[in-house]
C-alpha cells in the first residue's frame, strides 16, 4: 500500500510540474508579438464572382457564351468547325458531328459547366441520357479522363459509370440527380498529371467534383485514362482541351450551356 502510495503522490508532483510549465509557456507566447505569425504577402489578386451562384468570375475565360462555338472544334477533324446545335443560349448535342473540343488546350482548372437531360428521355441503363465532360481529350485515339453525365434519376446502371464517377474507376460519393428535364450542374476542380522527360508518370491526376452543388469525388488520384475495355494506364501528354461527348445511342439529344473554366 505504501508503494502505490508513493507512486501517486510522484505522479501527482509530476502532473503539477508539467502544469505549472505549460501555464508559464503558455503566458510567455501571449505576451510575444504577434505579427512573427502573421503574413502579408504575397497579396491574393481580387476576383469579382458572378452576379448569381454558377455565373462566371471576372477572370474566367468563357468556353460558351451562348452565342456560338467559335472556342470549340470537331474531334474528329481539328481544322472543322464544332457542328452541334446553338439556340437559346444552350448547345445540343449533334450525334451525327461527332464529339467536340475547345481549341485552346489546359492543365490544371477549375470547370463549370451545366447540362440537361430531356424531360422525354427513353431507354434505360447507359442508354439512357448518356454523354461525358473529359477533362482532358489526349486525341482521337485514346480514351482521356471521362466525367460521366448520365440521367440516373431512378434509372439504375453499374455504378462506377454512372453520373458524377470517374468512368469505370470511381464510384460517385452520392447521386444527385435532378429530375429529366432540369439543368444540371458540374462544378470541378482538375489538376492534370505530370511525366518525367523519359514518359513515366511523375505525379498522377486529381479530381474534385461538385454534382450539383454535392461533393461527389473527393481529390480523387486517377489511375490513368478511363477506358471502356481493360484496365486504365497513363500515356505522356501535356496541356489538353476539354472534350463534350456525343455517345452516340438512341438517347435524346443532350444540351449543354454556361461553360467557363479558370485555369490555376
Amino acid at each position: 500500500m505504501k508503494r502505490l502510495a508513493g507512486c501517486s503522490t510522484k505522479k501527482l508532483l509530476t502532473l503539477s510540474v508539467f502544469s505549472f510549465m505549460l501555464s508559464v509557456s503558455l503566458a510567455q507566447a501571449q505576451q510575444g508579438d504577434p505579427k512573427l505569425t502573421e503574413v502579408y504577402s504575397p497579396v491574393p489578386p481580387v476576383v469579382t464572382p458572378g452576379k448569381a451562384c454558377g455565373d462566371a468570375p471576372s477572370d474566367a475565360i468563357l468556353l460558351f457564351d451562348g452565342k456560338n462555338l467559335d472556342k470549340w472544334r470537331s474531334v474528329n477533324d481539328s481544322t472543322k468547325p464544332a457542328d452541334w446545335n446553338v439556340a437559346h443560349n444552350i448547345i445540343t448535342v449533334n450525334k451525327k458531328a461527332g464529339n467536340i473540343e475547345t481549341k485552346q488546350s489546359f492543365m490544371d482548372y477549375q470547370l463549370h459547366i451545366e447540362w440537361r437531360i430531356p424531360a422525354n428521355i427513353t431507354g434505360e441503363g447507359q442508354a439512357r441520357g448518356n454523354s461525358g465532360v473529359f477533362l482532358a481529350s489526349t486525341g482521337p485515339g485514346d480514351a482521356g479522363y471521362e466525367l460521366q453525365v448520365l440521367d440516373n434519376y431512378n434509372n439504375s446502371t453499374y455504378t462506377n459509370g454512372q453520373v458524377g464517377s470517374v468512368y469505370k474507376q470511381a464510384v460517385p460519393l452520392a447521386n444527385a440527380c435532378r429530375k429529366p428535364g432540369e439543368w444540371q450542374s458540374y462544378d470541378i476542380i482538375w489538376t492534370a498529371p505530370r511525366f518525367n522527360d523519359d514518359g513515366t508518370l511523375k505525379t498522377p491526376a486529381y479530381v474534385t467534383a461538385f454534382y450539383n452543388g454535392v461533393l461527389v469525388e473527393n481529390h480523387f488520384e486517377l489511375k490513368g485514362q478511363t477506358r471502356y475495355i481493360g484496365q486504365p494506364f497513363y500515356k505522356q501528354h501535356g496541356p489538353c482541351p476539354i472534350k463534350l461527348q456525343a455517345h452516340g445511342d438512341k438517347s435524346e439529344p443532350i444540351s449543354y450551356r454556361n461553360i467557363w473554366i479558370r485555369p490555376l
